[in-house]
């Protein structure tokens, strides 16, 4: 008889923080122009200055959003730094307050404290693993990839250049507002939609769900910049 070795591969979505960029970034992209060129196609009819005004708003927009997820990243690393040399001292200035709080957290995952002592002991002689176990499993943070702040504000930035650039494409192409607002909003609630669907699916929410609801935020946001540009008009 022959036994065949069967090996198990867990598969897990692991990018998470790229994921939460490309939302952060695409959805503000899709819906921020969107309301803007359709603001704009109330009050004036040349799709040039349309245009000339998406593209002012796209470049600011992706500036500043990506300077968001920046400052963003980095605070997360900087507090990450704080708690870290917060907790060496911890574990030098009060170590049995320290050891007590790990056997607290193995208590909470059903272990007694007689089964957890030993591993207590253990990890109290290892002091970088001591603290990277408290980091964790006491205050749930993960140490920040280093790039992340750089990484992060290319990725949304570009993220919301690609979402700007769909409804405002229509306006680049047709000389009639109204026609660029029609076609703009027919492509830019198809794009939210799939863009809802494929967030759904990556953040395990209802992707349907998701995709109805990333279209009516948009179009919602866009009658809004209309209505309220006609009526100042």
């Amino acid at each position: 008889m022959i036994f065949r070795r069967i090996t198990h591969r867990e598969q897990h979505f692991t990018s998470s923080n790229f994921v939460r960029d490309v939302v952060i970034g695409m959805s503000d992209g899709l819906t921020v122009p969107f309301a803007l060129a359709a603001g704009l196609s109330g009050a004036i009819a040349n799709t040039r200055f349309i245009v000339i005004g998406g593209l002012a708003e796209i470049a600011a927009g992706s500036i500043a959003m990506g300077l968001g997820g920046y400052l963003a990243a980095r605070g997360d690393a900087e507090h990450y730094e704080q708690e870290r040399g917060r907790e060496y001292r911890e574990i030098e200035e009060i170590p049995e307050a320290e050891k007590a709080e790990v056997n607290r957290v193995f208590q909470n995952y059903g272990l007694t404290a007689q089964e957890s002592e030993p591993v207590v002991e253990a990890l109290s002689k290892r002091p970088d693993s001591w603290v990277d176990f408290m980091m964790r499993f006491e205050l749930g943070l993960e140490e920040p990839d280093p790039k992340r702040a750089v990484t992060s504000a290319g990725t949304i930035a570009a993220s919301y250049v690609a979402g700007g650039l769909i409804p405002l494409s229509p306006y680049i192409v047709l000389s009639n507002a109204y026609r660029g607002l029609i076609c703009s909003a027919v492509v830019t609630l198809i794009a939210l939609g799939v863009f809802g669907f494929i967030k759904g699916r990556f953040t395990g929410a209802k992707a349907f769900r998701s995709a109805a609801q990333t279209v009516v935020i948009g179009g919602v946001a866009a009658a809004v910049a209309f209505a309220l540009a006609k009526l100042i008009a």
